[in-house]
């Protein structure tokens, strides 16, 4: 790792502990400025904002694993829900962890404040990007109807994130959920979205199966 990456690292780490106890307003670039060490204007070089710097460290935890999950989606071989099913497993357990839910309530709950909801919103639209781009590789592949890719890509988001995901950041289920349940929403969420884009062909077959029993 470069040194820039090392002391962009070491701002995330110290700075995320000082979030998460003290909350946005509470928490000064001053304050992280002496914990970190060096000036202020070297802070504001790594990050131009304090809004910039707590999303970065909301959501810092969880870019290495979606970065991965990505690379293997972006570089996988095959049917797209086997790899989506493989690759919506690893994400729920990083969405249904402790450190990734306490980070989301803290950004939910900031989201008003100096325009943090729209920095992680654009982030959050930058990994829907990445899926919309896997998403419109297979409608150009056939292997999904044609349709509009970024959309797509937030409603398979929002299937995934339905069912436990929803109910954790609620405290509504035991942290972390069994890997058991983390396979079965991954598996609903999957299969719900294939049916609902699948090629025009196949949901045509489908319609007249269907058609046809109530005959």
């Amino acid at each position: 790792m470069r040194k820039t990456d090392q002391k962009r690292q070491h701002i995330l780490d110290t700075a995320y502990p000082l979030f998460q106890n003290k909350g946005f307003a509470n928490t000064s670039m001053s304050e992280i400025t002496a914990e970190v060490g060096g000036s202020k204007a070297t802070l504001y070089n790594y990050f131009p904002s304090k809004e910039e710097l707590f999303v970065e460290c909301m959501t810092s935890f969880s870019d290495q694993y979606i970065d991965r999950i990505f690379s293997g989606l972006h570089n996988g071989k095959g049917a797209l829900k086997t790899m989506l099913l493989e690759a919506f497993k690893h994400a729920l357990q990083v969405l249904c962890s402790p450190e990734m839910l306490a980070s989301k309530r803290l950004l939910v709950a900031e989201a008003e404040r100096s325009g943090i909801g729209k920095l992680f919103y654009r982030k959050l639209d930058g990994y829907m990007g990445e899926l919309a781009v896997v998403l419109r590789r297979a409608m150009d592949e056939g292997q999904l109807r044609q349709g509009d890719s970024l959309l797509a890509a937030r409603q398979l988001r929002a299937l995934l994130e339905a069912d436990i995901v929803e109910r954790c950041l609620m405290g509504a289920l035991e942290v972390p959920p069994s890997e058991v349940m983390i396979s079965r929403a991954a598996e609903d969420a999957v299969e719900t979205f294939f049916s609902a884009y699948a090629p025009i062909s196949n949901a045509s077959v489908s319609q007249g199966v269907v058609a046809a029993s109530f005959e």
